[in-house]
């Protein structure tokens, strides 16, 4: 039964338009990796620059999915001491701005990060504000280029432009698993449509139904510097409560 209905999939991919086809593939994946209630890991995020020198930083993540409408994460540093307890907290939207908050421990301060804003670098990192809202596919117009193997993984190419004016890219360009039904490489286009940074999603493990990448490498094609993050102990099917979302309680 599983066969046929992905069959059927394919099919309705290849017969309608590269708009439709796009919107199909997008809305699969999102379908997908829906239903896994809450989300709790531990992660490392290591800094590189063009010559190599590397910056490591500890952190944990929760997540809270949230029905008919984007999720709510918390990111928690705890390594290195200048950045420990420093807090970003995200309500992502499945067509409105998404909401996020900075609380900075040293200042005793919770930020929220403007519309504007949601382009600067995250914490050093070459990941802006925007790459950590989830990818609602409301937020972007579609288009399904062809399909192609991603080191011999079978994958669907797609380009998916932000429909919001505010965003720092003017398209990205995704590789879409056919099993994993997640990326497992994005081209970002700067506003000047030139390639700024590609993803590398890898180490992808199954956990409970769903394929999960553990790494993801941000390289940076202007600057020459590269990102990494890093996923420990990572679970599923959690319950968190509202409160442990809430921007009041950032700086507790």
């Amino acid at each position: 039964m599983k066969v046929f209905i992905l069959f059927c999939f394919i099919l309705s991919v290849f017969a309608s338009s590269p708009e439709e086809k796009g919107l199909e593939i997008a809305k699969k994946s999102q379908e997908y990796n829906n239903g896994f209630v809450g989300e709790q890991s531990t992660m490392e995020m290591f800094l590189i620059n063009a010559t190599g020198e590397k910056i490591e930083r500890r952190m944990t993540s929760i997540i809270k999915e949230i029905p008919h409408d984007g999720d709510k994460s918390l990111l928690t540093f705890l390594w290195p001491k200048d950045v420990n307890g420093t807090k970003m907290l995200t309500w992502t939207h499945k067509e409105s701005d998404d909401d996020q908050w900075l609380y900075l421990p040293s200042l005793k301060k919770v930020k929220r990060i403007s519309s504007r804003s949601k382009t600067g670098s995250f914490m050093g990192s070459e990941f802006t504000y925007e790459d950590l809202g989830s990818q609602e596919i409301e937020k972007y117009q579609y288009k399904y280029i062809n399909d192609e193997k991603i080191n011999s993984r079978e994958t669907w190419k797609l380009d998916r432009i932000p429909k919001n004016n505010n965003s720092g890219y003017s398209k990205q360009t995704v590789w879409m698993d056919k099993e994993y039904l997640n990326p497992v490489k994005i081209d970002y286009f700067d506003r000047k449509n030139e390639i700024l940074k590609t993803a590398i999603f890898s180490g992808f493990k199954k956990i409970k139904k769903w394929w999960k990448a553990t790494e993801v490498t941000m390289n940076n094609h202007q600057t020459l510097k590269k990102s990494v993050l890093k996923w420990k102990d990572r679970k599923v099917e959690l319950n968190f409560s509202d409160k442990e979302f809430n921007k009041r309680n950032l700086k507790k």
